[in-house]
């Protein structure tokens, strides 16, 4: 398998979008996790975070990052990037309720190689 360079992650993505991909690609891999995000809050803060499975606590990578950012003093979301092998959209349940149905979310493989 080829690894995906960061030039080709950041394709069409502003630059600091691009970091989100790579915080939460780092995220991820660094914890072993099913899934990684990352956010930008409106003040510029970036949050990441990994998919939490225990049997006493599941929340998704990005409910993680969303948690983080209201737990911080955020007022909203501009941007969010969610890397997951799975095949399902996930679910922005809890950023919608946070930042608003305009938040850009952007998908991708745990690579960062965005849908």
């Amino acid at each position: 398998m080829r690894e995906t360079t960061m030039t080709e992650v950041a394709a069409g993505l502003s630059g600091e979008d691009a970091k989100l991909v790579t915080l939460a690609r780092a995220t991820r891999a660094r914890t072993g996790a099913a899934e990684g995000a990352a956010v930008r809050d409106l003040d510029g803060r970036t949050y990441a975070g990994a998919s939490v499975e225990l049997s006493a606590l599941r929340l998704s990578a990005l409910e993680v990052c969303v948690a983080m950012a209201i737990a911080s003093g955020s007022s909203g979301l501009e941007a969010a990037v969610v890397l997951s092998a799975s095949t399902q959209r996930p679910d922005l349940a809890a950023a919608h309720e946070f930042a608003g149905r305009d938040l850009v979310v952007h998908v991708g493989d745990p690579a960062g190689r965005l849908n």
